[in-house]
């Protein structure tokens, strides 16, 4: 599907990269499939070996995880949310969403292909 077939330019699709951890590669990947078969990502990246240092409950803890990296269009990212904080196993797991300064054209238009398209005031769901 086409930008046009969309309803959106890749220049007003509202490309958006959200960054999210597991507790392992087998997690990061049941996570990964289900937003990606639910259309709430296109694509999710899931690099091993990230060591996360934070504080916990008042002392600093060290954990081995996943680091998820998520492209999506702006219009799924309340939902994918949802979904994230429903399937996820961590009490507070990582959710941060960053705009693209600039995303490449024919990415973009793929991007916008494997999205659903956006639901408009008046849209029936």
């Amino acid at each position: 599907m086409t930008s046009r077939e969309h309803g959106a330019s890749p220049g007003s699709m509202d490309p958006r990269v959200v960054l999210m951890t597991a507790p392992s590669r087998e997690v990061g990947l049941e996570l990964a499939h289900a937003l990606v078969s639910e259309r709430l990502v296109a694509c999710v990246n899931i690099a091993d070996g990230v060591t996360s240092v934070y504080i916990w409950e008042g002392s600093i803890e060290q954990a081995d995880e996943v680091l998820m990296v998520a492209k999506t269009v702006s219009w799924c990212v309340p939902k994918l949310e949802s979904r994230l904080l429903e399937l996820h196993p961590f009490d507070v797991p990582e959710f941060v969403v960053l705009k693209p300064e600039h995303v490449e054209a024919r990415f973009a238009e793929w991007l916008l292909g494997a999205s659903p398209p956006p639901v408009h005031p008046g849209d029936r769901t």
